[in-house]
């Protein structure tokens, strides 16, 4: 397992989730509702950076790994599963959107990984809508984890919502092009 700043970057993404979950099981004497929504927010935002950050160090350095790329995505999908079931738990985020999403991930990994052994990964490489997906995820999740008024004006629940569920229909949408891309290859393996 090769070790440089990228991958170490990835590590601290991992090691992140549990503190984002775990903030809110706090007792309420240690950290108020709200004080523990500031700081979910604060450490999401701080592991959503070093997954572009990681990324980018990577290949400016000409650092890419095999390893790096298996354990990339493995954080991305651990850290919005861990951040969706908290938002469940505490009834941010509807229980079906959640699902959705999770199971997309876990069912586009599977086809990735069916893809890579029969030699055509790049029929189901990332593509700008699930890039789209992402970033609409990646901003929704922190707001609904702070679920207050940002600056007085706006209301983070109601725009995190509504950005959630833009990112599930999004997710629905790049899961039949991803699968619509591997169909032929499907097709032909099953017959």
């Amino acid at each position: 397992m090769p070790l440089n700043i990228p991958i170490l970057l990835t590590w601290l993404r991992v090691a992140l989730i549990p503190l984002v979950v775990g903030v809110f099981y706090l007792p309420d004497d240690w950290l108020t509702p709200y004080a523990k929504g500031v700081a979910s927010t604060a450490i999401f935002i701080v592991a959503a950076i070093t997954d572009w950050f990681d990324g980018f160090l990577a290949r400016r350095w000409n650092e890419t790994s095999a390893f790096g790329a298996f354990l990339d995505p493995v954080a991305d999908k651990l850290m919005v599963a861990g951040a969706l079931l908290v938002l469940v738990e505490f009834d941010r985020v509807n229980a079906v959107v959640a699902f959705i999403i999770i199971g997309r991930e876990i069912a586009i990994s599977a086809l990735r990984e069916w893809m890579a052994q029969l030699g055509a990964s790049k029929s189901v490489a990332v593509s700008s809508l699930g890039k789209i997906k992402t970033m609409a995820q990646m901003v929704a999740i922190p707001m609904l984890l702070f679920s207050d008024m940002l600056f007085g004006v706006i209301d983070t629940r109601v725009l995190g919502a509504w950005l959630l569920l833009i990112a599930a229909a999004l997710t629905v949408w790049s899961m039949f092009y991803y699968l619509r891309k591997a169909w032929p290859l499907i097709k032909e393996k099953a017959g």
